[in-house]
């Protein structure tokens, strides 16, 4: 018994006529009879009653038919299940992600898909930079959610836009002279919070200028940063997407005018990995 059989007699329950279920299935006669009698035998029992003009299930037939209906239903569904997977449309997407990428990732391009697609699911996993690459490398997760600066040669990558870092602070710790903007020399004489990881940039740009920073507080994420900054430690130099994550209402936020002082979001893969059609989809949408 296959599902081309099941498929006949289906047509034929449903004709009650052995011409019309054929005409229905746009083949001849004798191969539809032929089929039926297949099925008939291998079951051992009769499924249909044959009059003159129609025929008419038997108590086998009727049950054969409900059976038919449900496994043909479940191999429609099985089939459109792995195409959608295969398509990227449906399974599970595990990926690996910072804390500030919050302003990027998620996006409503991403939500969007999700309501025409809403078979996906999404497994995320946090940690810094440095975390969420060697989970890449162990296999854990399929893409990486990362900021730059990063080794990139291991990896392919989708960038989202520059983004440029910013200092916030309390009004006690105010300084500066522009409103929304500060120079690194305004920051010279100041205690500043920072990512563990931009330590080398921070000490490279403030010594172009013959500075030295005063680095008060080292961490590995964006809220700490964050954090400390509200309870007065000191400046926090974060990028400003991370701003749209934890949206500190307390603190002043100035843009740092110089042009090494950016950043930005990336997708990041494996370099000759396979990477599943839901993942390619995935990069698509990256960054809008």
């Amino acid at each position: 018994m296959d599902l081309k059989q099941l498929k006949y007699f289906l047509a034929i329950a449903e004709e009650q006529q052995i011409t019309a279920a054929a005409k229905k299935l746009h083949i001849a006669q004798p191969p539809l009879s032929y089929q039926l009698n297949l099925l008939e035998q291998e079951l051992g029992v009769k499924l249909v009653k044959r009059g003159p003009r129609n025929v008419e299930l038997t108590d086998a037939g009727k049950l054969l038919r409900k059976r038919a209906e449900q496994i043909l239903d479940l191999a429609s569904s099985a089939k459109h299940e792995v195409e959608n997977y295969g398509k990227g449309l449906c399974g599970v997407l595990a990926v690996g992600t910072i804390s500030s990428s919050g302003g990027v990732v998620p996006n409503q391009y991403m939500l969007e898909f999700t309501k025409y697609y809403p078979e996906v699911r999404f497994e995320i996993y946090e940690g810094n930079t440095f975390t969420v690459i060697e989970m890449l490398e162990k296999g854990i997760v399929d893409l990486g959610i990362v900021r730059t600066p990063f080794q990139q040669k291991m990896f392919d990558c989708r960038y989202a836009p520059l983004e440029p870092m910013v200092a916030v602070m309390t009004e006690s710790r105010l300084c500066g002279q522009s409103e929304h903007n500060i120079e690194l020399e305004e920051l010279a004489n100041q205690p500043l919070i920072i990512y563990r990881r931009f330590d080398a940039l921070i000490q490279a740009v403030f010594a172009e200028l013959g500075l030295e920073p005063f680095i008060c507080c080292k961490n590995d994420d964006a809220r700490t940063t964050l954090l400390w900054a509200q309870a007065n430690f000191g400046i926090g130099i974060v990028p400003k997407s991370a701003l749209l994550t934890i949206g500190p209402s307390q603190l002043i936020c100035k843009e740092i005018l110089h042009d090494k002082m950016k950043t930005r979001i990336a997708a990041i893969w494996m370099k000759n990995r396979y990477l599943s059609p839901l993942a390619q989809r995935f990069v698509e949408l990256f960054g809008g």
